[in-house]
């Protein structure tokens, strides 16, 4: 997939790179060292996922950079969880494949915010992050803290569906659902980025996103 800042060039500060590292990469690997709990592998994977794909791809202003920096990041962070004695995927082709299409999904958002919000994209894409982040973590240390239907609207929430079900090998049903949201978003948002500056697609993603919610939520249920 290409968009129009894909042509752009990348002339960015050093800050928001070393912030990408540190959200997307450093962050959660300390979790997951300091952690050293299962339940916290697939959420932990999501969100550094969603910060190595959705920040660095606002900063770069280039979705190809979002894809690849998420995917090695989230190789990465495999390694790591294997080093700690943590549990393998069950399915490694569902989990590359969720990472794909999350991967896909967060740098897509990152790249329309480096469009509609430049040059302080990354800092949208950052406010995202760790707003979902804190949701999720909070989810994970008190059960029950978040109704359902509102961890069913974030797509971090989508991923660790997705993931959690590769590392278990059950919930298929739940998991197709999640992947079919992070998917729909992503092209939704891919077809603001190549209209754009045209506002009326916004209403496409949007409706997409909150028809998709539901559908989570709903295979949640």
């Amino acid at each position: 997939m290409n968009t129009s800042s894909d042509n752009q060039p990348a002339r960015r500060p050093l800050l928001p790179w070393l912030i990408a590292a540190l959200v997307g990469c450093i962050v959660p690997a300390g979790v997951l060292a300091m952690a050293g709990d299962a339940r916290t592998t697939a959420p932990v994977f999501a969100v550094g996922l969603m910060g190595a794909g959705m920040i660095p791809a606002a900063i770069a202003g280039r979705f190809r950079v979002g894809v690849i920096a998420a995917l090695l990041n989230g190789a990465g962070l495999v390694l790591l969880a294997l080093a700690l004695g943590l549990p393998a995927f069950g399915d490694p082709l569902a989990a590359v494949l969720a990472a794909v299409i999350a991967s896909t999904s967060f740098a897509a958002r990152g790249s329309l915010f480096a469009l509609s919000a430049a040059p302080r994209g990354w800092w949208v894409a950052l406010a995202i992050v760790a707003g979902e982040a804190a949701v999720l973590l909070t989810a994970i240390a008190m059960p029950g803290a978040w109704p359902g239907w509102v961890l069913a609207l974030l797509p971090a929430q989508w991923a660790t569906i997705a993931l959690q079900s590769a590392l278990t090998g059950t919930g298929t049903r739940l998991a197709a659902a999640a992947l079919i949201a992070l998917a729909g978003t992503a092209a939704a948002t891919a077809l603001v980025t190549r209209l754009w500056p045209r506002r009326w697609p916004y209403l496409v993603m949007f409706t997409t996103w909150a028809g998709l919610s539901a559908l989570v939520w709903e295979a949640m249920a």
